[in-house]
């Protein structure tokens, strides 16, 4: 299978992110994301993409503050209409996913009925403008195994799996085989995780932490996803790479998601 490839723009430190679309593009790679923040910019981001040849595939929402959505008061309000504006942002740029966190944080506050209220409010716009919330995992498996239970038949309700994430804030544990069938896009990228316990979220390239890819591409290759294999990488967490220089980073991130990509045809048989 010929897999499409892609990462978040402007990963490369020190680098402002619309002069990192002509590099990104020049090493093969298909499609980006980024974060948000604002309708205009996220328009402005649409064009240099398009020019470029680039899929803009997702947007990852704002999530400072994402633990007040379940509490009362002004700043949960405030919190629902940040998606909400974000949401907006992803249909005037003609973005199909947005990626949300429903958690921060060790210690995030429960369920509650006024949380899931505003995710009501979230998940029926988002019906409504056709675009997917891509639900990411974090720290509380129960969040995300509330969404998928609570919402069995939304179309716009799907999985963004972060590999780094288990690896990293749930060791040991394994999303795919819950939630894989629910997969839209993923977040791909290596830390040091231990295998009982929490670790740096580092945001590494793959291969180059002790993530076990052998078995994330098992993992993929189990799913039904066949889109993209999307890295959410960094040069800002580590001083592994200070001797690269952005054209050279580029092109390792490109090896490294192409070497994914050949493992999980080797898990499809291929």
């Amino acid at each position: 299978m010929n897999w499409r490839i892609g990462l978040n723009a402007g990963a490369y430190k020190g680098q402002p992110l619309i002069e990192s679309v002509p590099i990104i593009k020049a090493n093969g790679f298909d499609a980006v994301f980024t974060g948000y923040k604002t309708k205009e910019y996220a328009v402005e981001l649409a064009n240099h993409f398009s020019a470029a040849g680039l899929a803009y595939e997702s947007i990852h929402a704002p999530f400072k503050g994402i633990n007040n959505i379940w509490l009362e008061g002004e700043e949960g309000d405030a919190m629902l209409a940040t998606l909400l504006d974000c949401m907006e942002g992803c249909e005037a740029a003609g973005v199909p996913i947005m990626v949300v966190h429903l958690s921060s944080g060790e210690n995030p506050p429960p369920i509650t009925d006024l949380g899931r209220a505003r995710f009501d409010t979230l998940i029926e716009t988002a019906g409504k403008k056709n675009i997917t919330l891509a639900f990411e995992n974090q720290r509380k498996v129960a969040n995300i195994a509330y969404v998928f239970d609570y919402y069995p038949d939304a179309p716009q309700v799907r999985f963004c799996w972060d590999c780094g994430h288990e690896s990293c804030f749930t060791p040991g544990r394994r999303y795919m085989p819950l939630f894989g069938k629910k997969l839209v896009c993923t977040h791909i990228h290596d830390n040091i995780g231990h295998p009982t316990e929490r670790s740096p979220d580092i945001h590494v390239l793959p291969f180059d932490g002790n993530i076990d890819y052998k078995r994330v591409a098992e993992d993929i290759a189990a799913s039904p996803y066949r889109g993209t294999l999307m890295m959410e990488v960094t040069t800002k967490h580590t001083d592994m790479y200070e001797n690269y220089t952005a054209e050279e980073w580029y092109a390792r991130a490109a090896a490294a998601i192409r070497r994914l990509a050949d493992l999980c045809n080797e898990a499809l048989g291929e």
